[in-house]
């Protein structure tokens, strides 16, 4: 191989440097862009989460979570009907939703993996991941609220599992592939029997995990309206039978926020700060859970 020349040297010295210089520029660039996207988005959430504290904290009282909501243009009232309408809503589908998810994530992680079946319920998962929710607040109540012939809290209740589900059965399935082989191998080399081994061995790694993908996928269902909207309605008065219609705070500040009255304006954004700090926490709790399991 010939010996380069002086000059050759001096020209490829040049040209490395030309790249250098290019490749800074480009980056300085790059992560300009990536700042000013960043103090962009940043400078909208804080503006809307200053906006919600200032105006929620007015509605603030004892009455919020003692009265029910006031009939229109009067004074006074709360949410009570409609927090305690939310509490119900949520608690079940996460009763009906968490085991669903959790068993379906099972299956695919350690029975199916790569089978036919697996590869389908994959597919069908990831469409109601990203499905909007009010496509399938239409499906219950074409299935449901239609063939009962009146809305209910029981029809809010499958559609708010039908969006939760995706999510646990996701979690579920990464976090027991987390879990080494290894495991899984000595116990099988011990004659353990499979459905033992998921039992003591995959689902007690992977709680932690699996417990953060359940407290997301409640704060994911917390705050939908399009669902309840053509499913358990809503409810002026304190219920807890969710065999009829049933308030729910979602609903109510969509109700109230619209309407000419500053009294129930006043309510709305009360319930929109109730509910940010309540997804707020959920959030926060789900982080504490996820940091213990890498520790």
């Amino acid at each position: 191989m010939a010996r380069l020349t002086a000059e050759q040297k001096q020209n490829l010295a040049r040209s490395r440097k030309r790249m250098q210089a290019k490749r800074r520029q480009i980056n300085r660039v790059a992560l300009f862009m990536s700042m000013a996207t960043m103090v962009f988005g940043l400078f909208w959430l804080a503006w809307i989460l200053y906006s919600t504290l200032v105006k929620g904290i007015d509605g603030m009282s004892l009455q919020l979570f003692t009265e029910s909501t006031p009939p229109p243009n009067s004074e006074g009232g709360g949410l009570a009907n409609a927090i305690v309408g939310s509490g119900l809503l949520v608690f079940w589908s996460t009763i009906i939703g968490t085991p669903l998810g959790i068993l379906a994530g099972v299956y695919l992680a350690e029975y199916g993996q790569r089978s036919w079946l697996a590869e389908v319920i994959r597919f069908i998962n990831d469409i109601l991941l990203s499905a909007p929710s009010i496509v399938i607040g239409l499906f219950i109540y074409s299935i449901v609220v239609m063939n009962t012939g009146h809305f209910s809290g029981w029809a809010g209740v499958i559609s708010l599992a039908l969006l939760q589900i995706p999510i646990v059965i996701r979690t579920t399935e990464n976090m027991l592939k987390l879990v080494p082989g290894n495991l899984r191998e000595a116990a099988y080399a011990l004659g353990t029997p499979k459905w033992k081994i998921i039992w003591a061995i995959t689902l007690k790694s992977s709680v932690s995990g699996i417990l953060t993908g359940v407290l997301l996928a409640i704060a994911r269902i917390a705050g939908e309206t399009a669902p309840l909207l053509f499913t358990a309605l809503s409810n002026q008065f304190y219920s807890t039978d969710l065999s009829n219609p049933i308030a729910s705070l979602p609903v109510i500040i969509f109700n109230f926020a619209m309407s000419p009255f500053s009294t129930w304006q006043q309510l709305a954004w009360a319930g929109v700060l109730l509910i940010t700090l309540f997804v707020l926490m959920l959030n926060i709790l789900a982080r504490i859970v996820f940091s213990k399991e890498k520790h």
